[in-house]
């Protein structure tokens, strides 16, 4: 932490510039061993490889109250994010793995942007403006976040802003996994003093076209280790849209009131999800869509926090829905950086969004983009601890 002073001490005098401070402070990290301790952010050299002719790199953002946010140019993948606990030690509240390797053999979404539809897409069929159009399918009968090489798998363009600040830029070209129009996105991360990371999207097209882009970090706020069943919940939302067998919404809303998806008032993720209801048994758990009560962006709509570190996280965003998912289809095959396994419920997901299935469900917000619009939307986690 000294040496972390130092260099920051440096970068406001003018002595050092915000690449260096980082190839510092990343040199520093890439000495400690491979098993990353809770207070550490991955090596920055098990980040550089070249995927599709593009190199990957991992870039590092700080704040003035010490708290650090590692992401990826790959699927513009949150890596790390070490925040402080109720003790004032910094834990990493991110699960996933500690190099590129494992990050891009397998199919997952750690920490990935999601687009250009986050979510499930109904057999992988929508109708936009009376032309059908097929996406890959890779979720049973459906296809999710955006088909088999979404933007979870695409090398970003990234430029480093300042100690905060890291935006990322890619072209999704017409017809890429079926979708319509060549999609220009930016995604801008931002690390705040209030140890709030903020993430902006915003999206042009030159054809209409459907967009619903989000992120989908796992979080343990114990630091990666045992479940999140303890963790306790709140989620200002009446209603949910329930799904039928595979997962896709049936397009009516299911009140929450006298059901296990009621986290109105803070309630642990883990009492209630062994209940024999039939959406319960549907997403093997959660994995289900709240409609979120009216709301701003000043407001937060959600909110966790860790039973042994006492971390809270603050959700803050300007979309109409939230997917919450506890972990249901983790089968220990990943390693993370706590040096275990990604085991059942080892993690949990706040994926803000527009609704699963939106083009082919009319009565839900419309994600359609069209020439001239630019899509824009904000999610903000912010920390504390108590």
């Amino acid at each position: 932490m000294k040496n972390r002073t130092f260099y920051a001490a440096m970068l406001a005098a003018g002595m050092l510039s915000v690449s260096a401070c980082n190839q510092s402070s990343n040199k520093q990290t890439s000495n400690m061993t491979d098993s990353t301790s809770a207070t550490s952010l991955p090596a920055a050299s098990a980040f550089e490889k070249t995927i599709d002719g593009k190199q990957t790199k991992l870039f590092v953002l700080k704040n003035s109250k010490g708290a650090e946010a590692a992401i990826t140019n790959y699927g513009g993948r949150l890596v790390s994010l070490l925040v402080p606990d109720k003790a004032g030690k910094l834990v990493d509240v991110v699960v996933g793995p500690a190099n590129i390797d494992d990050f891009s053999a397998r199919t997952n979404y750690y920490g990935a942007t999601i687009g250009r539809y986050g979510n499930r897409i109904g057999k992988g069929k929508f109708t936009l403006e009376g032309k059908e159009y097929n996406l890959p399918i890779n979720n049973g009968q459906n296809s999710l976040h955006g088909g088999t090489e979404g933007f979870d798998k695409k090398v970003w363009d990234a430029k480093q802003v300042d100690d905060h600040t890291l935006q990322l830029s890619y072209t999704s070209a017409d017809g890429e996994q079926g979708y319509p129009g060549t999609l220009k996105t930016t995604v801008t991360y931002t690390l705040n003093d209030d140890n709030a990371l903020k993430i902006d999207y915003t999206a042009t097209t030159d054809k209409p076209t459907v967009v619903n882009m989000t992120n989908h970090t796992f979080f343990n706020l114990n630091g990666g280790k045992g479940s999140i069943l303890k963790h306790t919940l709140v989620l200002d939302a009446d209603n949910i849209t329930p799904v039928d067998t595979t997962l896709i919404p049936t397009g009516q809303l299911l009140p929450v009131q006298n059901t296990p998806f009621d986290f109105r008032k803070a309630t642990e993720i883990g009492s209630r999800i062994g209940e024999g209801h039939e959406q319960l048994l549907a997403g093997k758990g959660y994995d289900h869509n709240y409609v979120l009560n009216k709301h701003t962006i000043e407001t937060p709509i959600a909110t966790a926090q860790g039973d042994e570190t006492g971390i809270v996280m603050e959700v803050f965003t300007d979309e109409p829905g939230i997917q919450f998912y506890s972990g249901n289809f983790m089968k220990g095959e990943n390693k993370v950086k706590t040096g275990g396994n990604d085991d059942q419920r080892t993690a949990f997901a706040l994926e803000t969004q527009h609704y699963p299935d939106s083009p082919n469900k009319p009565s839900f917000p419309s994600t359609e983009l069209k020439p001239g619009q630019t899509y824009k939307t904000t999610t903000i986690y912010k920390f504390s601890a108590k």
